[in-house]
């Protein structure tokens, strides 16, 4: 299983920007293995990423923006659910993982 965040590393919004750094940091500080994808330099990513999000979880107009989360090809969701999960120290089941024992999941760094 390898978790999939798809990114665009050419954003202009600092809002988008924020938000990809925060879910990488956030693997990478929680040692979670994962695949970075990039939407801006990469159009079978693009292309990958706009067809594989759910009907349910696109925005009503436009393509659905990054980050957003996969484990292998199952989407996971976007930011927001990324964001409620770590809240509610449910990240690894969020993203389909066994926690370590004794992590702290939830804790910022």
């Amino acid at each position: 299983m390898v978790i999939k965040v798809y990114i665009a590393s050419s954003s202009g919004s600092t809002a988008i920007k924020k938000q990809q750094q925060d879910v990488l940091g956030f693997l990478e500080a929680n040692k979670i293995e994962f695949e970075e994808k990039d939407i801006a330099a990469n159009e079978e990513n693009r292309k990958w990423m706009r067809e594989n999000v759910p009907e349910h979880s696109r925005p009503a107009s436009g393509n659905p923006l990054p980050p957003r989360l996969f484990n292998d090809s199952r989407y996971l969701g976007d930011y927001e659910a990324f964001f409620e999960a770590r809240e509610n120290n449910a990240v690894y089941a969020f993203l389909g993982l066994t926690a370590p024992p004794g992590s702290k999941v939830g804790q910022h760094l």
